[in-house]
């Protein structure tokens, strides 16, 4: 059964082989920052702590309070999503309220938009009345997942050489 969870390092074992299907990549939703130590037992329980912390305090200067869940099954992690509690000028132009990545060998399996539809009901609970979700023009399948969820497409911005989408999610 799948679930979003409070990140554990249960999971270290299955975060590791989900880090390594990435290859490098970043991945969305995960809070994984320059400098965090994801591979030895120790920094994993630094970076599961900080994750968790990370709902009254943010992790490092200039970031945001920020809920961090990880989509499991049983003891096999397959992604994380995170709702960032408020926006900074970056994140109302490029980043949005909410990251989300789904390990490569589990995607197409509607992961994604299941999880956005818990982290929405997340969002109406902590009393916003709409979230902002950002995905690359790139990535249609990040766009769907958006779409049915309810997003509306406010505008397309460059980042760089980066073009997003950018949609509202009504939380009414």
């Amino acid at each position: 059964m799948t679930e979003l969870v409070t990140p554990d390092t249960r999971f270290h074992r299955s975060f590791l082989e989900s880090h390594a299907e990435w290859d490098g990549a970043v991945q969305d939703g995960a809070g994984i920052h320059d400098g965090d130590d994801v591979r030895s037992p120790d920094g994993f329980a630094e970076f599961v702590e900080s994750l968790v912390a990370a709902e009254t305090t943010p992790r490092r200067p200039g970031l945001v309070t920020d809920t961090y869940r990880w989509i499991v099954e049983g003891d096999e992690y397959l992604g994380s999503v995170s709702f960032r509690h408020e926006l900074t000028d970056f994140l109302r132009n490029f980043g949005g309220h909410v990251g989300y990545g789904i390990r490569p060998s589990a995607r197409g399996r509607g992961l994604a938009t299941w999880a956005l539809a818990r982290t929405v009901d997340l969002a109406r609970g902590r009393g916003c009345d709409r979230i902002l979700v950002v995905c690359h023009d790139d990535n249609p399948a990040s766009a769907r997942v958006i779409e049915k969820n309810g997003g509306v497409l406010e505008d397309l911005r460059r980042n760089g050489d980066q073009l997003l989408r950018r949609y509202w999610i009504a939380l009414d």
